[in-house]
């Protein structure tokens, strides 16, 4: 796992895709949303229907998930410079959730953010947007609580591949400008259910 030098900075992003997977008992629809990186307007999706074939077990989430997501990333039309992951990166038992498995196979810069912590100790940050407090895993930094709108909960940072903690920091910010959950998240879960409904 690469997480040297800070990564595409939001500025600097041309193309950057939520991914998301949905279930219904053994059938799943995983989604990957591309989103223009300044305007948020969407640029294309992929979904991709198929049955899980690893079972539920806390921790290795990611081995249920990346065969699917990896095969709606074949799909697209369109090269995102970012992942954002509906889960977790380094702030993982293991250090390497979903988002670093996602980022190691496919090379692409990503980072996770996820709505609750899955470890870690941390204190609850100012309820201001943009407030945030450190992750803390057995005394080493894995993820940042940052505040997405004022006085709501929290989401969970965490680097994936290629970017910086800072910087992923950045990057959640800039893609929630109206809501607590990154528009690349919302996009791609809400594809995902559409596509499981179909």
């Amino acid at each position: 796992m690469d997480t040297t030098g800070p990564g595409p900075s939001p500025s600097s992003t041309r193309y950057v895709a939520g991914l998301d997977v949905a279930y219904d008992g053994d059938e799943l629809a995983a989604a990957v949303v591309v989103l223009d990186g300044q305007s948020l307007a969407e640029v294309d999706r992929a979904t991709v229907l198929g049955r899980t074939t690893f079972p539920y077990v806390p921790g290795l989430f990611a081995f249920r998930e990346v065969p699917v997501l990896l095969e709606a990333l074949g799909k697209l039309s369109v090269t995102p410079d970012l992942l954002v992951c509906d889960g977790q990166g380094l702030a993982h038992p293991r250090r390497f959730g979903l988002a670093c498995h996602l980022g190691v196979l496919t090379g692409l810069p990503t980072i996770g953010v996820a709505k609750n912590a899955f470890v870690g100790e941390f204190s609850e940050p100012a309820a201001g947007r943009g407030a945030s407090s450190d992750l803390v895993l057995d005394g080493d930094v894995v993820g940042a609580v940052v505040r997405t709108r004022e006085a709501v909960k929290p989401v969970f940072v965490s680097v994936g591949h290629r970017v910086d903690l800072p910087t992923a920091v950045a990057h959640t910010l800039h893609l929630t400008p109206s809501y607590r959950l990154p528009e690349t998240t919302r996009a791609a879960d809400h594809a995902c259910r559409a596509a499981l409904k179909r």
